[in-house]
């Protein structure tokens, strides 16, 4: 039986503090690679994904948002036009060798003044209360070890009013394709990560990480029931492949 002392990497069970380093691993490997996989592995449909997480957020001119797991800086990218130049963006990971594609993208943008970086954890976020309109994560939330503790952190960094999107792997809303994409995760993409990021386990962990994390529904209540959140949405994409669950603090 699993307690508090441990937890879930994938399909393995580990030490608690163990989790954050296995996962590091995992993106330290990848992080040359991340965005082109992304684009092989989901077939593009990432971008559309993550515009209509945007379309979501709300974001205005003068906003201040925060980008969690941000790595790579797409999102974040996006958010900086969208607030202009009254507005900020922070781009957060807790990941070095992620974060600094994302702080490179940033650079080469020429966007310094409109996004700035933060290598910080989610469950203890380092920012005041109350600071920000918006909090944007996407696949990142089932890396993260303690999640409910994470969306307390979220939640207490927003601002009354403010939204919380979660883009995130989740459960197929019908078998056949469940059963198509299971084939997939376990067959093809690890292989597909051996022959472009020459990393077969990575990939295989990831499979396994989108498998372990909460369903629509079960998010839905640990937002509301153990980080405070007074009321969810939750929007599936591509059959439930992908779900956003966009949250609110009132």
């Amino acid at each position: 039986m699993n307690d508090q002392s441990t937890t879930h990497f994938g399909f393995t069970q580990v030490n608690t503090e163990e989790k954050a380093g296995k996962v590091a691993e995992v993106f330290d490997s990848v992080a040359s690679k991340y965005d082109i996989m992304n684009d092989v592995m989901s077939f593009g449909v990432h971008h559309l994904w993550k515009k209509f997480t945007l379309e979501l957020c709300g974001l205005r001119e003068g906003h201040k948002v925060l980008d969690l797991a941000g790595g790579t800086g797409d999102l974040a990218l996006k958010q900086s036009k969208m607030v202009g130049e009254s507005g900020h963006v922070i781009l957060a990971d807790i990941n070095g060798p992620m974060l600094r594609e994302g702080r490179d993208r940033v650079l080469n943008k020429g966007l310094v003044n409109r996004i700035s970086t933060s290598q910080c954890n989610a469950e203890i976020l380092p920012f005041e209360d109350n600071s920000f309109d918006c909090i944007t994560i996407a696949f990142g939330l089932r890396n993260v070890t303690d999640k409910a503790k994470a969306l307390r952190s979220m939640r207490r960094v927003l601002k009354p009013g403010g939204r919380l999107c979660v883009l995130e792997f989740s459960k197929p809303l019908y078998e056949p394709l469940e059963k198509i994409y299971d084939f997939y995760s376990f067959k093809i993409l690890p292989k597909m990560g051996e022959i472009i990021a020459k990393d077969r386990a990575s990939y295989q962990y990831l499979a396994e990480s989108i498998r372990m994390h909460p369903d629509q529904q079960a998010l839905k209540a640990m937002m509301i029931d153990e980080a405070g959140f007074d009321e969810v949405e939750i929007f599936n994409m591509t059959g439930g492949i992908v779900a956003l669950h966009r949250a609110f603090k009132y």
